[in-house]
């Protein structure tokens, strides 16, 4: 498939004047309502990955295949430009290389390295470590020899604003784009005083996640430099409560008649894209 209008899209939104709230998805379905509903950028978090794939909390326990593989579905649905969240690169520098060739190839139009040490260190528990700004500008190095497209967004991630502070933050995020990155990713940003000290620093787009509500503001934010900002991951949480909720309903004996807030037949039509393949069926399996 041939992904670069996507991101060229993408590249023109980091490139504009605006931030953006992207659409958290996780698969396809959610992916056609969002790009539906105009949302210019979805989102797809390693955190819901591992939920929807596993089942499982954002422990790292997901693989990269099984993650690349989740981001292709969703990509091969439409033409929505996704941001992927790759964690850490699943391993040292050359599994960055490794992953940023895999989701290249999957589709995806941005995609984060973080510099968090991961999975959890024995004997950490509960603990948030970095690794050292030598390795973080290692896999970031890393991470560009795996582009092969150049129209593909490599973002260079770091919360080490939460977690060592504003001054070490600012260090990582010039170092990573010093080495070259397209954009910097920065997680937990709570205070105006924060994004401002680092937005100073730097020249590239911002993206954030996890910000506070001291800033979340599209008019400021767009002002600071910052083109996509997270609001979290609802939609999967919300889809959660709807299954069980339904599931309960009918365990409890409530008539499928009954049940509520179903989706019309219209809305299941729309995002399965029923014409396009009633009109396939009547031209590949017509018969004249």
């Amino acid at each position: 498939m041939r992904w670069t209008e996507r991101r060229e899209r993408f590249r023109a939104l980091l490139a504009g004047d605006r931030c953006v709230h992207p659409g958290s998805v996780f698969d396809p379905v959610s992916a056609r309502i969002a790009e539906d509903l105009g949302f210019e950028v979805g989102m797809f978090a390693g955190s819901v990955a591992s939920m929807t794939v596993l089942g499982a909390p954002d422990l790292i326990v997901l693989t990269l295949s099984e993650f690349a593989g989740q981001a292709y579905r969703i990509c091969r649905a439409g033409n929505l430009p996704l941001l992927v969240d790759a964690d850490h690169g699943y391993g040292n520098a050359l599994n960055v290389k490794r992953t940023v060739e895999e989701l290249e190839a999957a589709g995806v139009a941005a995609l984060s390295i973080e510099d968090t040490e991961l999975p959890q260190p024995f004997g950490a528990l509960g603990e948030t470590r970095l690794v050292s700004i030598e390795e973080g500008v290692g896999k970031m190095r890393a991470a560009l020899a795996g582009r092969r497209d150049p129209n593909l967004v490599i973002a260079g991630r770091t919360s080490a604003i939460a977690v060592t502070g504003v001054e070490d933050g600012v260090a990582r995020a010039r170092a990573y784009e010093a080495a070259g990155v397209d954009a910097i990713f920065l997680v937990g940003v709570k205070t105006r005083d924060q994004l401002e000290a680092v937005s100073a620093a730097l020249s590239v787009p911002l993206i954030l996640g996890g910000a506070g509500p001291e800033v979340m503001d599209l008019g400021y934010l767009s002002g600071k430099g910052v083109r996509v900002c997270l609001q979290g991951h609802q939609p999967f949480m919300a889809a959660v409560r709807a299954v069980r909720e339904t599931l309960k309903a009918l365990r409890d004996g409530t008539p499928p008649a009954e049940l509520g807030n179903l989706a019309s037949a219209e809305l299941m039509k729309q995002v399965t894209r029923d014409e396009d393949y009633r009109r396939w069926t009547e031209d590949f399996l017509g018969g004249d």
